[in-house]
């Protein structure tokens, strides 16, 4: 059950920790002592992970009942929570002990220097993580600096998707959807790509779209996919500040066609936000821009809940926890680990995805390549310039 409220406790001690651990991994390693008495663990999650992972950490507490009494899982959205983080850790009552986080608030931070370096700091405390994930995911925590570890995976987007009973005229282009925005104005939405997977995955596959000199600079390299944004948005009534908004505008037929990624195409069918028969489509030329969550400890977190979370962490990712990743389809296929098939999901896991996802996927994600996102310090001025040049004055 997710709580609105988090309890306010002080911890202080991980810090110091750390520092002094910074040129020792290994001895601290074995620093890490459980606690002789259960502990309350605070969970955030700003990415809609625990769709995907609450019932493991669930699992993770019923199976260890000498480490953790009771879990508080709060939700909040992803632009705020290094904000609220960073004023926590300057007060000393740091009162999260783990986020839950898209490669946003991780960047984010990472920028800001939130997080508790986890690698290779800890790497003798943690599952030997190339040698577990998928390719993909491996790739995925190459971005993380060290200081989150992927816990879903998927190859995410960008793709369109669209009611076929208004859009007769399917773009295969980005310059056919721009025509179709002009001949259709306000019939076209995305949202904020700083919270939002769509979103930010939308205007980083741009740049393999349209030919862009250096897709991995959106400061040097994007010279058409900013232009190309802002002339969209000429076509746009305004930006939602979440993908769950936009989705309810599709369904309810606000909007004819927006942006989307497996999981967000299949799981909001599923649910019934989106009517099953909406379809999706793939722009020529397009790479999958791929996704991840990731666990990320504050620092300021005491020794004894961190060598909890650790061991969390070390449960997260065996098959058999990976495999609720499935969940609806939302983050689609899931698993961040390699041998994790669909007939070890739970069966409404299995039921949901017969019937709501979509068999040309297994050839699109085999066909087109697979690019991983900005790195973290460019993903935040991509965020920034966004929000400065294209969306700014529409934002709701």
């Amino acid at each position: 059950m997710v709580q609105n409220s988090i309890n306010r406790r002080v911890f202080i001690g991980g810090v110091a920790g750390l520092a002094g651990a910074a040129h020792a991994p290994s001895a601290f390693a074995q620093q890490l002592k459980l606690p002789t008495s259960p502990v309350v663990l605070s969970i955030v999650d700003v990415a809609g992970n625990l769709a995907l992972t609450q019932k493991a950490i669930e699992n993770y507490r019923k199976a260890k009942p000498n480490l953790v009494s009771r879990i508080v899982f709060t939700k909040a959205p992803s632009p705020e929570l290094p904000g609220k983080i960073k004023a926590q850790q300057d007060a000393g009552r740091v009162d999260i002990d783990m986020v839950l986080t898209g490669t946003d608030a991780l960047s984010a931070g990472v920028d800001q220097k939130l997080w508790v370096p986890l690698l290779p700091q800890l790497a003798g405390s943690l599952p030997k993580l190339d040698e577990i994930y998928l390719e993909g995911a491996a790739k995925m925590q190459a971005l993380a600096s060290g200081q989150g570890v992927v816990v879903t995976y998927y190859p995410s987007g960008p793709l369109l998707e669209y009611m076929p009973a208004k859009v007769k005229a399917v773009p295969t282009t980005a310059e056919e959807l721009l025509t179709w925005t002009r001949q259709n104005k306000d019939r076209f939405i995305y949202p904020r790509p700083a919270n939002s997977g769509p979103g930010r995955t939308w205007i980083m596959g741009l740049p393999y779209l349209l030919g862009d000199s250096d897709p991995k600079d959106p400061v040097k390299g994007w010279d058409k996919t900013w232009a190309y944004l802002k002339a969209l948005g000429e076509n746009i009534e305004y930006y939602p500040g979440g993908t769950g908004a936009v989705m309810k505008e599709l369904g309810d037929g606000s909007r004819d066609m927006t942006v989307t990624t497996t999981g967000w195409d299949i799981n909001p069918r599923v649910l019934g936000v989106v009517p099953k028969e909406a379809k999706i489509a793939a722009l020529k030329g397009f790479h999958w821009v791929t996704d991840a969550h990731y666990m990320c400890i504050p620092k300021g977190v005491s020794d004894e809940k961190l060598a909890v979370l650790v061991d969390l962490m070390n449960f997260l990712l065996t098959k058999e926890q990976q495999a609720y990743t499935y969940d609806e389809g939302y983050f689609y296929p899931g698993p961040a680990v390699k041998g994790v098939t669909l007939d070890m999901a739970p069966a409404e896991s299995q039921a949901a995805i017969k019937e709501f996802g979509r068999p040309e996927y297994e050839k699109l994600i085999a066909d087109n390549p697979l690019q991983t996102p900005l790195d973290p310090d460019k993903m935040v001025v991509a965020f920034r310039i966004w929000d400065e040049q294209v969306g700014g004055a529409k934002r709701k």
